[in-house]
């Protein structure tokens, strides 16, 4: 269904400390402990968000995310993390998050918003805000701020803070953390900068290397928007297979001419597993399907491998948020 980088989960986890099995939960999305940090690698978000709420069950998460962004680092983030460093100005720093944030996931979007007296620069996220989400959410923010501070001549702190969801039990540790006030149940995920702190000339700013570094991102950009003829023609495979409920991948790889063993293997040098294929190809022929007034409900769930309408409602409702009859609705009215 989507993607988010390796290197969140890694950081995560490694927040969370003595109190989870470090292994078992890199395991949970795809990651043996052995293997090399490398801000390419993707795994999916749907297990992110498991892992995520698997951690909440066995340890106190309510300064999680703050630990986790405070621990974020720039040389960490490949290309990108670069480019924030060498940019001029804050500002400049955050627009290349802006714009090149494809590098380190498919499920988040950001936005710089002028509003008065200052900037936003918006977290968009899709989908059910369950507690993995939320919590990731939070530790987006927060890394957000860290990786700000590690460019800023001088500290920094927005002028506030802003949280979709409601509050945990106790947001000192945020508000201490952030230096600011943080507001739950806003209408928005962003964090408010006043336009001097956004201005203010990075410690490390090179317009020269921030042009060169520019050019690599957009060349990256490039590789990963034209999608690989294997996801594509795994996903045409997948929605074929579809009606006869969920696919296994010994059976899609058969079906490419494939093992097992190498279909993987070569879905995870694009930085995809068949596990979030098959959800991402579940959910574009849903919405496909909805468009499409001929199909009732209960067809769609059948089409796209549920043997139930309620199970097919709950996972589209994970997927964009809202129901399937209301997302039809909505389509109708546009």
């Amino acid at each position: 269904m989507g993607y988010v980088t390796s290197l969140f989960a890694r950081k995560i986890v490694a927040a969370a400390g003595g109190g989870v099995d470090a292994a078992a939960m890199l395991a949970s999305v795809g990651i043996a402990p052995d293997d090399p940090w490398n801000a390419g690698r993707m795994v999916s978000a749907e297990r992110y968000y498991d892992m995520l709420e698997e951690i909440a069950d066995q340890i106190d998460v309510t300064d999680l995310p703050l630990r986790t962004g405070a621990s974020m680092r720039l040389d960490e983030y490949g290309a990108l993390g670069l480019a924030f460093k060498a940019a001029t100005t804050l500002r400049a720093s955050y627009a290349r998050v802006e714009r090149y944030a494809r590098l380190w996931t498919s499920v988040v979007e950001y936005e710089l918003r002028p509003e008065a007296g200052g900037t936003l620069f918006i977290l968009h996220r899709e989908g059910e805000r369950r507690l993995g989400m939320r919590l990731s959410n939070e530790a987006t923010l927060a890394s957000a701020v860290s990786i700000a501070r590690q460019v800023a001549p001088v500290p920094l702190a927005p002028v506030e803070v802003l949280v979709r969801h409601p509050a945990p039990r106790s947001i000192t540790a945020h508000e201490d953390w952030f230096g600011c006030p943080v507001r739950f149940g806003a209408d928005l995920d962003a964090i408010f900068y006043d336009n001097e702190t956004l201005a203010r000339p990075n410690i490390l700013g090179d317009e020269g290397i921030s042009k060169y570094l520019t050019k690599h991102l957009d060349a990256e950009m490039a590789e990963i928007t034209q999608e690989p003829a294997l996801v594509s023609q795994a996903k045409t495979a997948i929605a074929q297979a579809l009606s006869e409920g969920a696919p296994k991948m010994a059976e899609i790889a058969r079906s490419l001419g494939l093992s097992a063993r190498s279909f993987h293997r070569r879905l995870s040098e694009h930085g995809v597993n068949f596990q979030s294929l098959t959800e991402e190809t579940r959910r574009d022929l849903a919405e496909g399907l909805l468009r499409d007034e001929s199909h009732s409900l209960a067809e769609i769930a059948f089409l796209t491998g549920f043997s139930e309408q309620s199970a097919f409602t709950r996972a589209f409702k994970r997927w964009v948020g809202t129901t399937p009859a209301s997302y039809r609705k909505d389509m109708t009215h546009r």
